[in-house]
């Protein structure tokens, strides 16, 4: 159906919708109508909700447009985002039916001056494709055991640090070579020919040419022409290792194996890396086979139902720009909420300072002097009531203490087990006995028993 069919479509229509039925029906329009688009403009109301998402606008002289980059795209970016920062953007046009918003989904951003050098990346890659420099045919297989490999990269950097690493864990009988260069900067492209070429005639099995992550512009020797011939040139087998997983070169599509990163590279030239990687490559392609004929199979079916049935990753995305939207909104309600509280304060504390204490203060300092001059007089007199106790307590404990009685001349007998012997019938001859004095004791033996006395009553 083409688009004039489509609007024409819209305008016969006399169905009543909701708003959301309508705002559906608009993003689904502009999702299909455009494709994804390149813009340019400068970044502003940049914010960063916890969530890892990013919401801006883009604007030019005359009109403005929102954006949301979410956060499986914007991970990607090394860039330092700001407001007032030109950028180039790629996304595609829709709309937030929350709000009615039309906005633009980016999934890719760049400074605006990355543009000359990707144009330029482009017609080099254009060029070279067209001469058969990235032509599988012409590629090299890379040695099944290798013994000795040259590394053309900074002598001082990461990537060389990661390539030994690798190869002292997988493969320390190998013999590593370092060839050192500029990976960055005017003079890089230069070094890097020369130490190619240098590296091409010493007989390695393997060449590896790498360098660390950066941005375009630091990668950028590695997308010069003279470099790209110069790889292509070697006669040796040579793996490129530039930047990181995402970053992509002219020297990745002109070397026989393009690696993610410096160590990966180290990985391929492990002798134990291409029998997994021919593994890997079997079953992969065993994947592809099936995947193709289930996918023939199921093909219309799912072009039906691809029709009928949103990806629920976008209603998602919708709902996380929801919540990203609540967060910004209550963390200005919070701040609003801080300025009002704050100002009620100032205004209590103006209040106090009004109504000054120390008159009352005066009042409780005379109260105070009064109850220090008490105070004395008080312990005394309780002082006193205490001693008076005490000595009427000292005199009743002591009418019935038994060191009283022991000090009349009265003695207490006390068994082997220390228990006090009140009748004769308690020991038996022989027992040992402890008789305890006013002042020591004396350790005694029962020699006999009397029969207890007749006792005479007091009153006769």
């Amino acid at each position: 159906m083409t688009d004039d069919l489509l609007f024409k479509r819209l305008n016969q229509t006399t169905e009543t919708l909701s708003v959301s039925q309508l705002n559906a029906r608009a993003r689904g329009l502009l999702e299909d109508v455009f494709p994804r688009v390149w813009v340019e403009g400068e970044l502003s109301n940049l914010a960063r909700p916890s969530s890892g998402h990013m919401y801006f606008s883009l604007k030019d002289s005359k009109a403005q447009i929102r954006c949301a980059f979410f956060r499986q795209h914007a991970n990607r970016v090394r860039l330092t985002l700001r407001d007032g920062l030109q950028v180039r953007v790629r996304g595609r046009v829709s709309l937030y039916e929350g709000r009615g918003d039309y906005q633009l989904i980016v999934d890719a951003l760049e400074t605006a001056g990355d543009g000359a050098l990707r144009q330029a990346f482009e017609a080099l890659k254009a060029k070279l494709e067209q001469e058969g420099l990235f032509a599988q045919s012409r590629k090299q297989a890379l040695p099944g055991f290798p013994r000795r490999i040259g590394v053309v990269t900074s002598a001082s950097g990461a990537a060389v640090r990661d390539i030994i690493s690798v190869f002292r864990r997988r493969a320390p009988f190998v013999e590593l070579t370092i060839i050192p260069s500029a990976v960055q900067g005017n003079e890089a492209a230069g070094q890097l020919v020369q130490a190619l070429q240098l590296a091409d005639q010493a007989g390695f099995d393997a060449l590896i040419i790498s360098r660390g992550g950066g941005s375009l512009e630091d990668l950028w020797p590695f997308n010069e022409e003279s470099v790209a011939r110069a790889v292509a040139a070697c006669s040796t087998p040579i793996v490129s290792a530039v930047g990181h997983e995402t970053d992509i070169s002219i020297c990745d599509f002109v070397a026989d194996l393009r690696a993610p990163t410096p160590s990966a590279a180290a990985e391929q030239l492990s002798p134990d890396g291409a029998g997994l990687l021919r593994q890997f490559r079997q079953l992969q392609q065993q994947l592809h086979n099936r995947l193709r004929e289930r996918l023939e199979r199921d093909r219309l079916r799912l072009q039906t139902l691809r029709q009928r049935l949103r990806h629920p990753g976008e209603r998602l995305a919708q709902q996380a720009q929801r919540l990203d939207e609540l967060e910004l909104r209550l963390k200005r309600a919070l701040q609003q909420t801080h300025n009002l509280q704050h100002t009620r304060l100032e205004r209590l504390q103006a209040r106090l300072q009004q109504q000054h204490p120390g008159r009352r203060l005066d009042l409780l300092r005379q109260q105070l002097l009064h109850l220090q001059q008490r105070l004395p007089r008080s312990i005394q007199q309780r002082l006193q009531q205490e001693r008076q106790q005490f000595a009427q307590v000292s005199h009743s404990l002591n009418l019935v203490s038994p060191l009283a009685t022991l000090g009349r001349g009265y003695s207490i007998l006390l068994d082997r087990q220390g228990h006090a012997v009140r009748q004769a019938d308690q020991v038996r001859p022989g027992d040992q006995l402890q008789a305890r004095l006013a002042n020591g004791q004396l350790d005694l033996q029962v020699v006999d028993q009397c029969p207890p006395q007749q006792q005479l009553p007091l009153d006769d």
